[in-house]
């Protein structure tokens, strides 16, 4: 006997459209500057800059387009819509990333054994430029980062490119004064140093959301105590918790109720009680009135 009880949960703001797109169009302006002075003032750190730029578009596009397919109807074969894209999306970002600090960190190995003049001026301006549009598109995601794992994987690329462009700033002013070539790929590889750390939890978590794993800010034992302490409930197995998306997280369990069914009322409360202490929006609660050895999924070993 199978009893669901679904409440439907959505951090993400529904105006992210015009976010998106927003923070997307400055940065694709952004990069076609930074390439094109980049290239003029013989930068690595400004071109290096400039393609972490090119990957955030690519990964706002992501973000974007994992954000309206996660609003597509269900279907037949897609029953929880496509919320999974979300999860997918955050996955590539991070990916994006790793590649984007691959690729600046070879070049800046490469500028070590045979540094070149670097026009300082023309990099400091672009650079400020960089803080300035980076810096505002993170402030337009910052509002969905801490709920949505997706919307975070945006914010993280827009924070990650401005703290890019600050050490740019760095690196052209000692450049300036100093005349040390050699700060320019220099500070490349402290910068992809620092967003390797940045991207590190990132790619962890959508990994294990990606493999179903509970989300981090959901305790499974807490959620095991919760309904074991349940009013008739005698014991409880196959409990399971997961993100269908990065903003809303399931559940399906078998409860033992002897007594008897504990009514509608009952599955409703639990239901609205998972949502509010435990941002779990959709449940499916199994009840079983017989010992629980009778089921073939009470063993923890089985899935």
């Amino acid at each position: 006997m199978h009893d669901h009880s679904h409440h439907h949960h959505d951090h993400a703001p529904k105006d992210f459209g015009p976010t998106f797109a927003i923070a997307t169009a400055l940065n694709v302006a952004l990069v076609i500057g930074q390439v094109i002075f980049g290239l003029y003032a013989n930068s690595l750190a400004l071109l290096a800059d400039a393609g972490h730029n090119l990957s955030d578009v690519m990964g706002l596009l992501l973000a974007w387009g994992a954000v309206a397919i996660a609003g597509w109807q269900p279907s037949a074969r897609y029953t929880y819509r496509m919320h999974g894209a979300s999860i997918l999306a955050a996955l590539a970002n991070a990916i994006l990333l790793l590649v984007a600090v691959g690729a600046i960190s070879w070049e800046a190995v490469q500028r070590f054994n045979r540094p070149e003049e670097v026009a300082s001026g023309t990099v400091v301006a672009l650079a400020v430029l960089g803080v300035v549009v980076n810096g505002f598109s993170a402030w337009l995601l910052s509002r969905g980062s801490k709920s949505d794992l997706n919307m975070h994987g945006a914010f993280l690329h827009m924070m990650a490119d401005a703290g890019v462009s600050v050490a740019v700033i760095v690196a052209a002013l000692g450049i300036r004064f100093t005349g040390w070539q050699w700060l320019d790929p220099a500070v490349s590889l402290l910068i992809s140093a620092v967003i390797l750390v940045g991207t590190w939890n990132l790619l962890r978590e959508s990994v294990r959301l990606s493999l179903n794993a509970a989300p981090r800010e959901i305790d499974p034992a807490a959620v095991q105590r919760y309904l074991e302490g349940l009013p008739g409930v005698a014991e409880l197995h196959d409990l399971h918790i997961w993100a269908m998306s990065t903003t809303e997280n399931a559940l399906t369990c078998h409860i033992v109720t002897p007594a008897g069914h504990p009514g509608d009322d009952f599955l409703h409360r639990v239901a609205d009680e998972l949502h509010h202490k435990f941002d779990i929006g959709h449940c499916t609660l199994q009840v079983e009135l017989t010992n629980s050895g009778r089921c073939v999924l009470a063993s923890d070993a089985v899935v």
